[in-house]
Protein backbone atom coordinates (compact mmCIF):
# COMPACT_ATOMS: atom_id res chain seq x y z
CA UNK A 1 0.00 0.00 0.00
CA UNK A 2 1.24 3.29 -0.90
CA UNK A 3 1.53 6.57 1.52
CA UNK A 4 -1.19 9.17 0.89
CA UNK A 5 -0.36 12.08 -0.61
CA UNK A 6 -1.13 15.20 1.86
CA UNK A 7 -4.60 15.73 0.79
CA UNK A 8 -5.95 12.38 0.30
CA UNK A 9 -6.91 10.35 3.47
CA UNK A 10 -5.75 7.34 4.20
CA UNK A 11 -8.57 4.07 4.10
CA UNK A 12 -7.91 4.04 7.87
CA UNK A 13 -9.45 7.42 8.27
CA UNK A 14 -11.95 6.97 5.71
CA UNK A 15 -13.67 4.44 7.55
CA UNK A 16 -13.90 6.01 11.16
CA UNK A 17 -10.66 5.22 12.66
CA UNK A 18 -9.70 3.17 15.27
CA UNK A 19 -13.21 2.52 16.98
CA UNK A 20 -14.51 1.03 13.59
CA UNK A 21 -11.33 -1.10 13.92
CA UNK A 22 -12.08 -2.44 17.03
CA UNK A 23 -15.80 -2.70 16.60
CA UNK A 24 -14.69 -5.59 13.42
CA UNK A 25 -12.59 -7.18 15.61
CA UNK A 26 -14.42 -7.32 19.22
CA UNK A 27 -17.23 -8.83 16.63
CA UNK A 28 -14.80 -10.98 15.00
CA UNK A 29 -13.80 -12.06 18.21
CA UNK A 30 -17.60 -12.71 19.40
CA UNK A 31 -17.49 -15.35 17.20
CA UNK A 32 -14.03 -17.33 17.32
CA UNK A 33 -14.76 -17.22 20.95
CA UNK A 34 -17.50 -20.07 20.50
CA UNK A 35 -15.63 -21.59 17.26
CA UNK A 36 -14.72 -25.51 18.19
CA UNK A 37 -12.10 -24.68 15.09
CA UNK A 38 -10.37 -21.64 16.10
CA UNK A 39 -11.07 -21.34 19.76
CA UNK A 40 -8.27 -24.23 20.79
CA UNK A 41 -5.71 -21.87 18.45
CA UNK A 42 -6.22 -18.94 21.48
CA UNK A 43 -4.31 -21.17 24.30
CA UNK A 44 -5.02 -17.83 26.30
CA UNK A 45 -8.22 -17.47 28.31
CA UNK A 46 -8.96 -14.10 27.37
CA UNK A 47 -9.05 -13.30 23.85
CA UNK A 48 -8.28 -9.51 24.52
CA UNK A 49 -4.92 -9.71 23.89
CA UNK A 50 -5.34 -11.74 20.66
CA UNK A 51 -7.84 -8.91 20.06
CA UNK A 52 -5.49 -6.25 20.61
CA UNK A 53 -3.11 -7.26 18.66
CA UNK A 54 -4.84 -7.94 15.11
CA UNK A 55 -6.68 -4.58 15.97
CA UNK A 56 -3.17 -2.75 16.13
CA UNK A 57 -1.84 -4.44 12.63
CA UNK A 58 -5.14 -3.68 10.95
CA UNK A 59 -4.91 -0.03 11.59
CA UNK A 60 -1.25 -0.07 10.56
CA UNK A 61 -2.01 -1.85 7.78
CA UNK A 62 -4.67 0.60 6.63
CA UNK A 63 -2.88 3.87 7.26
CA UNK A 64 -3.06 4.57 11.06
CA UNK A 65 -0.44 4.31 13.96
CA UNK A 66 2.06 1.98 13.46
CA UNK A 67 1.78 0.97 16.99
CA UNK A 68 1.90 -2.79 15.57
CA UNK A 69 5.26 -2.30 14.63
CA UNK A 70 6.43 -0.04 16.89
CA UNK A 71 5.64 -2.88 20.11
CA UNK A 72 6.17 -6.25 18.51
CA UNK A 73 8.08 -5.44 15.60
CA UNK A 74 7.77 -6.87 11.70
CA UNK A 75 4.30 -8.15 11.19
CA UNK A 76 5.82 -11.84 9.67
CA UNK A 77 2.23 -13.23 9.41
CA UNK A 78 3.14 -16.51 8.12
CA UNK A 79 5.64 -17.04 10.94
CA UNK A 80 3.59 -15.32 13.85
CA UNK A 81 1.01 -18.74 12.91
CA UNK A 82 3.31 -21.56 12.03
CA UNK A 83 2.37 -23.44 15.69
CA UNK A 84 -1.21 -23.24 14.37
CA UNK A 85 -2.24 -25.90 11.93
CA UNK A 86 -4.29 -23.84 10.05
CA UNK A 87 -6.15 -25.61 7.58
CA UNK A 88 -8.90 -24.88 5.08
CA UNK A 89 -11.65 -25.62 7.81
CA UNK A 90 -9.75 -23.15 9.99
CA UNK A 91 -9.46 -20.28 6.47
CA UNK A 92 -13.34 -21.04 6.10
CA UNK A 93 -13.72 -20.64 10.19
CA UNK A 94 -11.80 -17.49 9.45
CA UNK A 95 -13.51 -15.68 7.34
CA UNK A 96 -17.15 -16.99 7.92
CA UNK A 97 -16.56 -14.82 11.18
CA UNK A 98 -14.81 -11.92 9.66
CA UNK A 99 -17.33 -11.65 6.84
CA UNK A 100 -19.89 -11.17 9.70
CA UNK A 101 -17.24 -8.48 10.95
CA UNK A 102 -17.35 -7.05 8.03
CA UNK A 103 -20.95 -6.63 7.35
CA UNK A 104 -21.76 -5.76 10.84
CA UNK A 105 -19.80 -2.42 10.53
CA UNK A 106 -21.95 -0.92 7.43
CA UNK A 107 -19.60 0.21 5.33
CA UNK A 108 -20.11 1.85 1.39
CA UNK A 109 -20.01 -0.97 -0.59
CA UNK A 110 -16.65 0.18 -2.20
CA UNK A 111 -14.58 0.97 1.04
CA UNK A 112 -16.58 -2.69 2.18
CA UNK A 113 -15.05 -4.62 -0.90
CA UNK A 114 -12.03 -3.09 -0.54
CA UNK A 115 -11.50 -3.98 3.19
CA UNK A 116 -12.74 -8.00 2.14
CA UNK A 117 -11.03 -8.38 -0.55
CA UNK A 118 -7.48 -8.48 1.82
CA UNK A 119 -9.00 -10.29 4.33
CA UNK A 120 -9.88 -13.14 2.22
CA UNK A 121 -6.37 -12.77 0.60
CA UNK A 122 -4.85 -13.04 4.10
CA UNK A 123 -7.12 -15.76 5.11
CA UNK A 124 -6.16 -17.81 2.04
CA UNK A 125 -2.51 -16.67 2.72
CA UNK A 126 -1.68 -17.89 6.04
CA UNK A 127 -2.94 -21.72 5.18
CA UNK A 128 -0.36 -24.03 5.80
CA UNK A 129 -1.55 -27.41 6.03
Amino acid sequence: MSAPSPDEITFYEAIGGEPTFRRLVDKFYQGVAGDPVLRPMYPEEDLGPAADRLTLFLIQYWGGPNTYSASRGHPRLRMRHAPFVVDEAARDAWLNHMRDAVDSLGLPADRRTQLWDYLERAAYFMVNA
